[in-house]
């Protein structure tokens, strides 16, 4: 497999980022977080792993060696619990907010940068097929405009054969391959895949319609890492991306979520924030009433009902 075309983040400037991203659909950038900025996020990950007790007993937490016996991932109630609890961590959600970060992010999408609000932290079992993410495209979920990135870093390093990420380069100028669930690989539209090692403090950043999937881990630890999205709050964004139509049912909510964070300047900061929603309200109500499952419909009128209070601020 060819490796990832490298950009050092001592030499990043505007131009070669977008024409990068615009030629290929990536940018892999070396040394982009300080690995000390890092450590809370991976100590919380950690701490969470041993607390569920996926570790094996006996051995140093900051190792990560997995208990085989205890893997586990979605839709397993075990790991949706310390999913959960990973989705609360203050410094996750921090992390996505670094100021390096940042620079990057409003250097391809302009100043008026949206932080997509859900980050995910994953802690993944080596070894374990049903953990995999084939090939797939981001915007089928995320939905919104398709002008957004993804960035993925892990909190320690990733060798080949540890769980990394492969893309396929060009594959965005092929627009949206699928609407759900996985692309086969076979399939897929675009230039050759690319892979390689990605050492803590590395980032991945992908369009949203560019082909990707991870790697199975073959080594005997835990992999941590984080993923995010970003946007122009001038572009459309999808309602779901901010708020949580299932909490009336035990699903997540913005206030479980803040409920141990010592700092409030990451709260609700999207509200300050003129944002553009895809569905629109009126596509919304139409849908409440016509989408095709029951369940489909409740989303939708729930949905509605928090947006109010959750984008105060929404333009039409």
């Amino acid at each position: 497999m060819k490796p990832f075309r490298t950009i050092s983040a001592r030499d990043l400037d505007p131009v070669s980022l977008k024409s990068e991203m615009e030629a290929y659909g990536y940018v892999f950038i070396k040394d982009l977080i300080p690995t000390g900025d890092l450590q809370p996020l991976l100590s919380d990950m950690i701490g969470i792993a041993t607390d569920e007790g996926w570790l094996i007993e006996g051995t140093a937490p900051s190792d990560r060696l997995a208990d085989p016996v205890k893997a586990c991932f979605e839709p397993d109630k075990r790991y949706k619990q310390a999913a959960n609890r990973a989705f609360c961590l203050e410094s996750l959600h921090a992390l996505a907010h670094h100021p390096a970060v940042m620079d990057v992010m409003k250097r391809l999408v302009g100043p008026h940068l949206l932080v997509h609000p859900k980050p995910i932290g994953r802690i993944i079992f080596p070894n374990l097929e049903g953990a995999l993410l084939h090939a797939h495209q981001d915007h089928s979920g995320i939905q919104g405009t398709s002008n957004s990135y993804t960035l993925w870093t892990p909190m320690h390093d990733c060798l080949e054969g540890q769980g990394t990420l492969e893309v396929m380069e060009k594959s965005h100028l092929f627009g949206l391959q699928h609407t759900k669930g996985y692309l086969p690989r076979e399939d897929a539209k675009g230039g050759d895949w690319v892979g390689g090692r990605i050492n803590a403090g590395d980032a991945v950043i992908f369009h949203s319609l560019t082909v990707h999937s991870s790697t199975l881990s073959t080594a005997d630890h835990l992999r941590c890492s984080m993923d995010c999205r970003f946007q122009s709050y001038d572009d459309e964004v999808s309602p779901f991306e901010i708020v949580f139509p299932n909490q009336a049912k035990g699903g997540r909510s913005w206030e479980t979520t803040y409920a141990d964070w010592e700092h409030d300047d990451l709260k609700y900061y999207w509200r300050d924030l003129p944002l553009r929603i895809k569905p629109s309200m009126a596509e919304m109500a139409v849908l409440a009433e016509t989408a095709d499952s029951p369940e489909k419909r409740l989303r939708y009128a729930k949905t509605l009902e928090l947006i109010e209070g959750e984008i105060p601020m929404m333009v039409s």
